[in-house]
């Protein structure tokens, strides 16, 4: 057991490779970074050169405070940031305190990466509360656990796109060619799952591959909306071997979905803030969980190419098939 700089407990965070997270139907650009954001699976995903590099758990915004759907793009990095409180917020803790430095008392961690407009208000970043990632807690922001928050700010490179989608399910093959169902629920209470799209890529997927499908099995998936992917063509006791390829099930189709050709943008020089840099983002005022220190995290220095660096194994909170038990495999 080891600890960040900033002194948060690295745990056995990587117990399962990130190839066994549920993929979205969506295309990345073909060249160049890609962020991916589904909230109702509170998932982040990174594609590099249109092929799914990482995925990580994340917090987000709450139904009353929504994070923003659309196309954004990543801004400026700030390591160490300095919390201005919004005003409204320190009306309502009425005590006089105006900023909170780095540190363990910090809501935005150790790292704050602008995402989208700034008159928005939306960032990516850590938190002194690793217990509320993955959820729908923020007001707005896109919280990640303190050591993804930091691997993801120096691989991720200022211009990149980033794209706020909103999937209720995820239907993905596996390297076995088995179909796997994912259904999350609705935090935004949107009702936008297109059930008859979905039916149609699968039976479309099944006829093509000589397989048969368990309806029942279906209908209890998209019911339960466990988030966990559940195998439609596996026999009793096969697990999932990553990794997952998302099936273009929002068109119906039983094709793989692929990248999307977009133009060449210009190069853009990696965007970091003098470390100490004060931003102004409403979030919760969270008391520190144990085992946070006040140590911070030396900022590094800018750098036009942050990805070059393989970036280290996934992180924690991502899909464990074959340890929890399927609620969806005792109905059959």
């Amino acid at each position: 057991m080891k600890k960040t700089g900033f002194g948060l407990l690295v745990l056995s965070i990587s117990a399962t490779a990130f190839a066994n997270t549920p993929v979205p139907d969506f295309s990345p650009i073909k060249s160049g970074q890609h962020v991916v954001i589904n909230i109702p699976q509170q998932r982040l995903f990174v594609y590099t050169d249109g092929k799914l590099t990482k995925a990580y758990p994340v917090a987000v915004g709450k139904a009353l405070t929504q994070t923003t759907l659309g196309e954004h793009k990543i801004g400026a990095k700030a390591f160490n940031p300095t919390w201005h409180i919004p005003k409204s917020i320190q009306k309502e803790r009425n005590d006089g305190v105006k900023t909170i430095p780095p540190g363990p008392k910090n809501p935005l961690g150790p790292v704050f990466v602008r995402m989208g407009d700034p008159k928005l208000g939306l960032g990516i970043h850590g938190t002194n509360a690793p217990s509320s990632v993955p959820g729908v807690r923020s007001h707005g922001c896109v919280r990640m656990k303190s050591p993804d928050a930091l691997e993801f700010a120096k691989t991720i490179t200022s211009g990149s796109p980033a794209s706020v989608i909103y999937q209720m399910a995820a239907l993905n093959t596996d390297a076995n060619n088995n179909l796997w169902l994912a259904a999350f629920r609705d935090p935004y209470d949107k009702k936008n799952l297109d059930v008859a799209a979905l039916r149609k890529s699968i039976n479309a997927w099944a006829k093509a591959h000589g397989k048969n499908i368990n309806t029942k099995r279906v209908e209890a998936i998209l019911k339960n909306k466990t988030g966990h992917p559940n195998c439609l063509t596996c026999a009793k006791g096969i697990k999932l071997k990553g990794p997952l390829q998302s099936l273009a099930w929002t068109d119906g189709l039983a094709d793989p979905t692929k990248p999307k050709a977009a133009p060449v943008p210009p190069p853009v020089k990696d965007e970091v803030l003098p470390s100490g840099t004060a931003i102004e983002v409403d979030e919760e005022m969270t008391k520190p969980e144990s085992g946070v220190s006040s140590n911070t995290v030396p900022a590094p220095a800018p750098t036009a190419s942050p990805a070059s660096k393989p970036a280290p194994e996934p992180s924690a909170g991502q899909y464990h098939p074959s340890k929890n038990k399927e609620l969806i495999e005792e109905l059959f």
